[in-house]
């Protein structure tokens, strides 16, 4: 089977644990969201993929062969997020003609193309780039690739929101027509529960869930109403969390609405990814 996956994988810095016998599968050709909050460890499990990190314990598979030092299978994986790989003194349209050399199968016109929708200024050095231009600079080659697994690591930092889009866009044109694996470590969960195929959530440097979209949408729902009535409602259910305010509560739980409970005082609804994500954070805490 094609994957990128994690097996008894552990990293720390010192006396911080960043990731805590992570295993977990990344499927190939599909839309993978990476979420998690800041600090949880997503920037450092995509590190450790793309051989810019080495783990303390476990490995990071490609299709079955471990890429830690392994040239032939990291030449499948490009990561964005480190601005340190690219010189600040370099000017971007250099950096476009170096590329091919560092990656066989880098389209360069096709790099040009993308800088110019982007409003990309190619004759300007890299730090002297915008945070959000910094941003696009490593978009613009992660998409002019030849890679079977494109690792995105926070990719719209910066970004206005019609870059954001544009980004996007240019994403969804890009899968299509190569259906490679794209993994998209990010906070930013509505923006990309549209298309993303997979989801995995990991917190303090451990997997609580993986599920397809769909299938984590149906995992949970909200029950609203006097708060006494939502408190007796949640009594013995997994309850993620309750928001309160001036009498009036709104709970998450995990599971699907027990009829027997509910009242006409109680209201019912999906909750979106983006509320399940933080719920379900919250409660590793």
């Amino acid at each position: 089977m094609r994957e990128l996956r994690a097996e008894h994988l552990t990293k720390r810095f010192g006396r911080t644990t960043a990731l805590d016998d992570v295993t977990l599968s990344l499927e190939h050709g599909k839309i993978h969201a990476l979420l998690g909050r800041n600090g949880a460890g997503k920037t450092t499990l995509l590190g450790i993929a793309s051989n810019r990190l080495l783990p303390t314990s476990g490995h990071i598979l490609v299709d079955s062969e471990p890429v830690t030092d392994n040239s032939r299978v990291l030449s499948k994986v490009f990561c964005t997020g480190d601005v340190r790989m690219i010189p600040e003194a370099m000017y971007v349209d250099d950096l476009v003609a170096q590329m091919g050399r560092f990656h066989a199968g880098f389209d360069a016109k096709r790099a040009v193309r993308l800088a110019k929708a982007f409003d990309l200024d190619v004759k300007a050095k890299v730090g002297k780039l915008s945070t959000g231009y910094r941003s696009i600079c490593q978009l613009v080659m992660a998409l002019s690739l030849d890679v079977d697994y494109l690792l995105l690591d926070e990719p719209v930092l910066g970004l206005d929101a019609a870059h954001r889009d544009l980004f996007y866009r240019l994403l969804m044109e890009d899968y299509l027509e190569r259906q490679r694996t794209v993994v998209i470590a990010t906070h930013l969960i509505e923006e990309v529960a549209t298309f993303v195929e997979r989801v995995t959530i990991i917190d303090e440097g451990r997997v609580l869930m993986q599920a397809s979209a769909d299938e984590l949408r149906a995992s949970g729902y909200s029950v609203s109403g006097r708060a006494a009535d939502v408190r007796a409602y949640c009594e013995g259910l997994e309850v993620l969390g309750i928001d309160e305010i001036g009498g009036v509560a709104v709970a998450y739980l995990l599971g699907a609405p027990d009829a027997a409970r509910l009242t006409d005082r109680l209201d019912t609804a999906p909750v979106n990814l983006q509320k399940l994500f933080v719920k379900l954070t919250e409660k590793g805490e």
